[in-house]
């Protein structure tokens, strides 16, 4: 039967697909658009499988806030360009997905993928989206901070780059300061009564190696790494940095003279700690001519 304008437009549509594509498939079906789009989706779930072992270090950190302001979330979507992650069927999804894992407070990534949205699951319309946009689109990772009956506030540095800080007395003012400087000095911890003992030993040791090689005495030596351990501690955790604004104070100082105490932070960063695949384009290029010869 022919296969009308219209009936292929209605088919993209509903797709997202190319033309000549979204005809084919209707073209196979006799006109049957339901049976037509069914087949489309099922193709395009399994190419977004073959797409599972890429790379996908782009993308963006969308964030959402409660209302009362006393919960925040931040999630990561992956992509493998920059061009997809602009997109913005991608920045929707991320922005939807935000709002709706800070409503089902789930545990886990994987928990996440089984959470619901518009009426399939997350993996579901995750898997979709890889298949429409040419590209792996996966759900990384999320933070969630809570600030019951203090002050939040969350900092977003375009897209690549967001942080969230809660905190105990002061005022959103204070916890908006505090945000951006979490953005910008990426502490690994809050105080360094969290830093774990194995990474505080691991720190000293090599600082008393370094130390003995001076060849002073141990006594002296002993001061040394203890200066030097805590201005380690200092440099990681939040607590004990300079304050962006004012080096000449440390971020505890900042929140003592504002009576607040800050109880939760976190920092995501798109493609952070992810191998990227680095191109050796003058090598393809030798390749590709080689093998042409």
């Amino acid at each position: 039967m022919a296969i009308s304008a219209a009936l292929v437009k209605e088919l993209r549509e509903r797709t997202g697909a190319g033309m000549m594509e979204c005809k084919k498939a209707l073209t196979a079906t006799d006109g049957d658009i339901e049976t037509a789009a069914e087949n489309m989706r099922r193709e395009g779930l399994a190419k977004a499988d073959k797409k599972a072992g890429r790379v996908a270090a782009e993308g963006r950190i969308a964030a959402a806030t409660s209302t009362a302001k006393d919960a925040a979330v931040l999630v990561e979507v992956n992509c493998e360009t920059d061009f997809v992650g602009k997109n913005e069927d991608f920045v929707a999804f991320a922005n939807d997905l935000a709002a709706l894992i800070l409503e089902k407070q789930p545990m886990s990534a994987e928990e996440v993928n089984e959470l619901h949205l518009a009426g399939q699951t997350v993996d579901e319309r995750r898997r979709e989206m890889t298949a429409t946009l040419g590209e792996k689109i996966e759900v990384r990772r999320f933070a969630r901070v809570e600030a019951v009956g203090g002050n939040l506030d969350v900092y977003s540095h375009g897209a690549r780059i967001a942080s969230v800080v809660a905190i105990e007395g002061g005022d959103e003012s204070l916890a908006r300061d505090l945000a951006m400087h979490v953005a910008a000095s990426n502490p690994a911890f809050l105080s360094t009564e969290d830093v774990p003992e194995e990474r505080r030993n691991a720190e000293k040791e090599m600082l008393m190696a370094q130390a003995r090689d001076s060849g002073k005495p141990d006594d002296i030596i002993e001061k040394m790494v203890e200066g030097r351990l805590n201005k380690f501690l200092g440099e990681i955790t939040l607590i004990g940095q300079p304050f962006v604004k004012d080096p000449d104070m440390t971020v505890g100082k900042l929140a003592a003279d504002k009576n607040a105490k800050i109880t939760a932070f976190a920092r995501l960063e798109v493609g952070e700690g992810i191998e990227k695949k680095e191109e050796d384009f003058a090598a393809e290029v030798k390749k590709q001519a080689g093998a042409s010869a």
